[in-house]
């Protein structure tokens, strides 16, 4: 990560210096990426930014060599209110859902800690490279809480509910082994190397049609959400809107002439 595109207080989006379309969003809370408001707003704000910006084809979230994000700042939360913390969950919430919007493929880079609101966030991402020595859970039940970002709904959708209330009703981490096995990351690799593979994880994704990449991952975030009939009609407009993009006549003119594979898109 070599190109600064903006710096906030505890946020920076960079641009990879070997891979132009992919973005960083670089989490720098010290000491171990707490969220507190700051922070989440700051997600937000960076979330927007790559969202917007056609130059801008895939995106890692990465805390850095040392940790993803620890969880949430329990010295600042400790003495709210419920009134408070409705806001508060909301305001976290709706940070993490502009993560999972992002119109463009998303990796979580996870090293360190990924805990509470940190796997929250990870959960956000469409793919999750972890470190081998990364501990993950969310333990909010260790503290008479339960997770307000997401960890119920999300956790459940990913590794079913079984699993997720294990990790939710016990509180307890995982490493990285037992997450690939679970299904709760998809790649586990050698700490050093964690960044490098996430990037390798969607570094390809930013060459592909990203309008129809756009419309794939509406489609099936969408349809998870509602049954099946409804999904289906969510696919079916969204497949059909492509055959307006320049992509398309690329992609099948590339295919009768030149064979499968083959197509440079212009992401259009």
């Amino acid at each position: 990560m070599e190109k600064v595109k903006s710096v906030a207080e505890f946020v920076r989006v960079e641009t990879d210096p070997d891979n132009p379309g992919v973005a960083v969003i670089r989490l720098d809370r010290p000491k171990v990426n707490a969220l507190n408001a700051a922070l989440t707003a700051e997600i937000a704000e960076a979330a927007a930014q790559v969202s917007g910006d056609d130059a801008v084809r895939a995106v890692v979230v990465y805390g850095g060599e040392r940790v993803f994000v620890a969880g949430a700042d329990i010295k600042e939360m400790g003495d709210r209110t419920a009134v408070q913390m409705r806001e508060y969950s909301r305001d976290l919430q709706e940070a993490l859902n502009a993560v999972e919007r992002i119109p463009k493929p998303v990796v979580a880079a996870v090293t360190g800690y990924a805990l509470g609101g940190g796997l929250e966030l990870a959960l956000s991402a469409d793919f999750r490279v972890a470190g081998t020595k990364a501990k993950l859970g969310v333990p909010e039940i260790q503290l008479g809480v339960i997770p307000g970002a997401g960890g119920t709904q999300r956790l459940p959708r990913l590794i079913g509910p079984a699993r997720a209330k294990d990790l939710i009703f016990t509180g307890r981490h995982v490493r990285a082994d037992e997450a690939r096995e679970i299904g709760l990351v998809d790649e586990a690799v050698a700490d050093e190397e964690v960044y490098a593979a996430a990037v390798a994880k969607v570094a390809p994704l930013a060459q592909g049609p990203a309008v129809a990449l756009a419309a794939a991952k509406e489609s099936v975030d969408r349809g998870l959400e509602t049954e099946l009939s409804t999904g289906l009609e969510i696919e079916r407009m969204q497949f059909a809107s492509l055959f307006a993009t320049e992509d398309q006549k690329t992609g099948m003119r590339s295919f009768v002439e030149e064979g499968p594979g083959k197509a440079r898109f212009e992401g259009r």
